[in-house]
């Protein structure tokens, strides 16, 4: 399951919407993007909340919490789709329960002169069906996966795209790769590792004692909940043998 070949560039994308169905009119009203390239997040987002001309279902509202008087002022799907474009084209978008959001995309790519379909643009992950593969006769919402994961989401009382795609990156990792793919690019290897001779220097015999600060409870059973998490996401973790 996690030998699956990723593209080097992926794209963690999520949408809100005035509804479910965009045949029957409805539109996107925010999009949120995270990157990803070699499975690190580079900080590099495309977040935008869109006018879709037309009311927002009371129920849409109750989930995202986004008003028609919000998006009043701001821009139309055609003011941002080349932006857009430009920012998916070549990576692998990753989304949670993908046909939805895929659909919605295409929809509003349909409105426009010379636009293809999301297809021709990237390829397509979807997590959810991943998950149902991985965890399969269990709950596999974006908040069963995180409490699955053991990722923090006390923060989400609402739907939220750019949060939303956030935390998926969160799940997608932990998922789909273990530990290995958290690294910071600040923990990378510097390229020149040869050692400078000249400073070097020798430790004193007569040094003060190191001191050792132990961690509390409360650290220790984080710590054990995150070794869960981890040992459940990649079938293994080497700090707990």
């Amino acid at each position: 399951m996690n030998n699956r070949k990723f593209a080097d560039r992926l794209v963690v994308l999520d949408t809100e919407t005035t509804g479910l169905n965009p045949q029957e009119g409805h539109r996107i009203i925010e999009i949120g993007c995270v990157e990803l390239i070699n499975r690190r997040l580079t900080g590099n987002r495309f977040h935008v909340y869109i006018n879709p001309n037309r009311i927002i279902d009371a129920g849409a509202i109750e989930v995202h919490g986004i008003t028609n008087e919000f998006l009043d002022d701001k821009p139309h799907f055609n003011d941002i789709a080349e932006d857009f474009i430009g920012f998916i084209t070549g990576a692998e978008l990753v989304i949670h329960n993908a046909p939805f959001d895929v659909g919605f995309i295409n929809h509003e790519f349909s409105r426009l002169a010379n636009v293809q379909e999301v297809s021709s643009y990237s390829k397509v992950f979807d997590t959810l069906t991943y998950a149902r593969k991985k965890h399969p006769g269990q709950r596999n919402s974006l908040d069963a996966l995180c409490k699955r994961y053991g990722i923090d989401n006390s923060h989400r009382d609402l739907h939220g795209a750019l949060l939303d795609a956030e935390i998926l990156a969160e799940v997608f990792l932990l998922m789909t790769g273990g530990q290995a793919s958290l690294l910071e690019d600040s923990q990378q290897k510097p390229e020149n590792t040869q050692m400078d001779v000249k400073k070097q220097q020798l430790i004193v015999s007569n040094r003060p004692t190191l001191k050792v600060i132990h961690c509390n409870e409360d650290e220790r059973n984080a710590h054990q909940q995150r070794l869960e998490a981890i040992e459940k996401s990649s079938g293994g973790c080497i700090w707990s043998r």
